[in-house]
């Protein structure tokens, strides 16, 4: 059924552009939660309404179906590679989903990640060590040609040094064309690399999404709101990982702000007490992106009302830890 419908789909395009009823051609997807092939339901809609001409057709392209990255850990906090989908038990708004589509060790799945530095007044005594730090996890993480990252600093505002991209070379320079002093906005910097380089600029591809933020947490100069900041982490489906720059060796105000932007997106924290330790926090980052699982589900009691639903996995084996991001966004019709 679906396949007749994708060649009448195509058959009506065909014949309007070939009576020149049709000079363009665009396309666009609404998404619950990450982009499958499987379950779509393509539908031709004119949208001559919203364009001058009336002129352009847009094929929009819905797929009721939400993919997560999890990680699994044992009590001692050493990553579990060999579970299976009986191993869990998965909610989502409270409620068991409706199927199952896939599940599986996500090891190899492309990753797009941006790199948020902080480079206010505040870090400046640690600023090259970080920048040290930054560039060696590139260098270990980045895959040519198959992994992608930005770089954005931030202070009072953000500052992209350089834009996607799979070398290595010129992440680094972003990352050393960065320069310290004023203020921070953090929120500011989470809230717009979530909106403009993973909620607008969707791959064609499923891709992991993920931001590390490289701060003290203590924002003093956002327009936007924490809240506001992980909403659109959210939205995006961006996993954030946060790299503490208090040496204090105390849990700060900033620190609790770090640990509640990755909680909330099924990242982590970490809060190094010495500078060294800094790397150790980037290789602990690495490692995880490299450990998670994905499962595949259909929602049960699915509305597409634009509404928050809550998400909830845990390990039906004792002594096993889940850390998955906490709900999603679904698309508003």
């Amino acid at each position: 059924m679906k396949y007749t419908r994708r060649i009448l789909c195509l058959l009506v395009l065909v014949l309007a552009m070939a009576t020149g009823a049709i000079p363009a051609l665009t396309q666009s997807a609404s998404y619950i939660s990450g982009r499958s092939s499987a379950a779509t339901y393509p539908a031709v809609a004119s949208d001559a309404s919203d364009d001058p001409q009336g002129s352009v057709l847009t094929i929009r392209e819905r797929v009721d179906e939400v993919n997560v990255l999890f990680i699994a850990t044992d009590k001692h906090g050493k990553f579990v590679r060999d579970l299976n989908q009986t191993d869990f038990s998965i909610l989502d708004d409270h409620k068991p989903p409706q199927a199952i589509v896939n599940f599986r060790r996500e090891t190899d799945l492309p990753l797009d990640m941006g790199l948020l530095i902080d480079s206010s007044g505040s870090v400046h005594g640690r600023f090259d060590f970080e920048q040290s730090a930054a560039t060696s996890f590139l260098e270990h993480t980045i895959r040519r040609g198959f992994d992608r990252a930005f770089v954005v600093g931030f202070n009072t505002k953000s500052q992209m040094t350089q834009d996607f991209t799979d070398n290595v070379t010129l992440l680094s320079a972003g990352v050393h064309n960065l320069k310290d002093g004023g203020g921070t906005a953090l929120y500011d910097a989470v809230y717009r690399a979530c909106r403009e380089k993973f909620l607008k600029d969707r791959p064609d591809h499923p891709v992991r999404k993920a931001i590390v933020i490289v701060s003290d947490g203590e924002d003093n100069q956002s327009e936007f709101t924490r809240a506001q900041a992980i909403e659109m982490a959210q939205r995006a489906e961006v996993i954030i990982y946060a790299i503490s720059t208090d040496d204090s060796g105390l849990i700060l105000r900033g620190d609790k702000v770090l640990e509640q932007i990755a909680e909330a997106t099924g990242g982590r924290a970490f809060f190094p007490f010495k500078m060294k330790d800094i790397t150790h926090s980037f290789a602990a980052i690495e490692d995880e992106l490299r450990s998670q699982y994905v499962v595949s589900y259909r929602p049960a009691n699915f509305d597409a009302d634009g509404r928050y639903r809550s998400i909830e996995i845990s390990a039906l084996k004792k002594d096993l830890q889940v850390r998955a991001r906490k709900g999603y966004f679904a698309p508003q019709q």
